[in-house]
């Protein structure tokens, strides 16, 4: 954990590409309006208005900083809710009574989250957290209403002075945990069940499939969509059918082990997301991009405390930990295993990049030149499959 990442660290700039816009549509809320009771964790302290004077907390110097996280799936998913929320309590551990946390669990994307966001910054919360895409728009008509509080949107692209965006590159991971699976198969396909058809999980898959290739050029990913971020039965069921298809190995953009379950059950192996969740599928795991949002938390309170927070948008990376890969399984040979460690050097160092060209998309057409980098901006608005990718990159 790289608990010294300073505000701002591998910042990158990031362009707002049109293809990402069919992100707003791919996830919608639903029809029930009732907002849910933020859960509070830290001794409430008082304010008199949204971003009036934090309080100073009791037998401390400091002014209490209140924050507030909105999540999309409950806390108890084992993947990217439970990260997120893990991140909350590194940022309450570090900060100790300088910081009062809430969060609310399990808040639907769209026009719901708009009410959500609206009380909480009424409620007098210094900066507000929340963890989908599909919270962009709603966040920043809020942010445009209560100017002195500070927004925080994850996996975004549109900012305003007081609202910012922060995600990372899951790429780097992907590749390597593509190197881990294409050592293991012996069918040459490996399955990977996908919530939604964009280019951040586009990204993810090709990716993935890069990195499966530089072990074994046979090796093809088949794409099943579920059309959602969290339901286990759905996952698990898009799991069975990859498997039924041939897979022997399952990778996944989604949020709970159900996936890995149905591999193990099947005799097969998996490649999870957001956390080390080998503990749900033993027989089965090989490893797993995973998150550490601590850090990036409490730099923003910092930043808030010591006045110096501006609106950025943040693009964290293996170097500066926001990214790693979890352990690699004994199953993955050692040789693999060396040589997973050796890219994950060379990515740290900035010596390689998981899109390096040549890359080519399903239909043979070129889209990265031998020996080139794209750049972020043409990385975030991704919206076709790499050569090797069995499935339609639009759903």
């Amino acid at each position: 954990m790289n608990t010294k990442l300073p505000r701002g660290a591998f910042r990158r700039s990031m362009v707002a590409m049109a293809a990402i816009a069919l992100i707003a549509t791919a996830c919608g809320g639903d029809d029930d309006t009732t907002e849910p009771a933020p859960e509070t964790t830290a001794a409430s302290t008082a304010t008199t208005a949204a971003g009036a004077d934090t309080t100073e907390a009791p037998g401390t110097d400091c002014q209490v900083i209140k924050a507030a996280f909105v999540y999309v799936g409950p806390i108890g998913d084992a993947g990217w809710t439970k990260k997120h929320d893990d991140g909350r309590k590194e940022l309450e551990a570090a900060l100790g009574d300088c910081v009062e946390t809430s969060y609310l669990e399990s808040v639907p994307e769209g026009a719901e989250s708009e009410a959500v966001f609206d009380r909480l910054a009424r409620e007098g919360n210094d900066v507000i957290f929340g963890t989908s895409f599909g919270y962009m728009d709603q966040m920043l008509a809020v942010a445009e209403k209560y100017p002195d509080v500070k927004f925080e949107h994850a996996t975004g692209f549109k900012t305003s002075d007081n609202m910012s965006t922060y995600f990372g590159a899951a790429e780097e991971a992907r590749y390597l945990s593509g190197m881990a699976a294409a050592s293991v198969t012996e069918s040459n396909q490996i399955g990977y069940v996908a919530a939604f058809p964009i280019p951040e999980v586009l990204r993810g898959i090709n990716a993935f499939t890069l990195g499966a290739q530089r072990i074994n050029p046979d090796v093809t990913v088949e794409v099943a969509w579920t059309s959602t971020w969290f339901d286990p039965v759905v996952e698990k069921e898009a799991a069975e059918a990859l498997l039924n298809g041939g897979a022997d190995v399952i990778a996944q953009h989604q949020d709970t082990p159900s996936a890995g379950e149905a591999a193990q059950t099947a005799g097969g192996y998996w490649v999870g997301y957001n956390d080390d969740m080998s503990r749900f599928a033993p027989d089965a795991w090989l490893t797993a991009p995973v998150w550490d949002w601590g850090p990036y938390y409490i730099s923003v309170v910092e930043a808030i405390r010591d006045g110096s927070w501006v609106s950025e948008q943040y693009y964290g990376n293996m170097a500066d930990g926001l990214v790693t890969l979890a352990p690699v399984a004994d199953v993955v040979p050692q040789d693999v295993r060396d040589q997973i460690q050796t890219v994950q050097d060379e990515i740290i160092a900035g010596s390689f990049a998981p899109f390096t060209g040549p890359v080519n998309d399903q239909d043979g057409n070129e889209k990265v030149a031998a020996g080139e980098v794209p750049d972020l901006g043409t990385l975030l608005g991704m919206d076709y499959f790499v050569a090797g990718v069995i499935g339609s990159a639009t759903g």
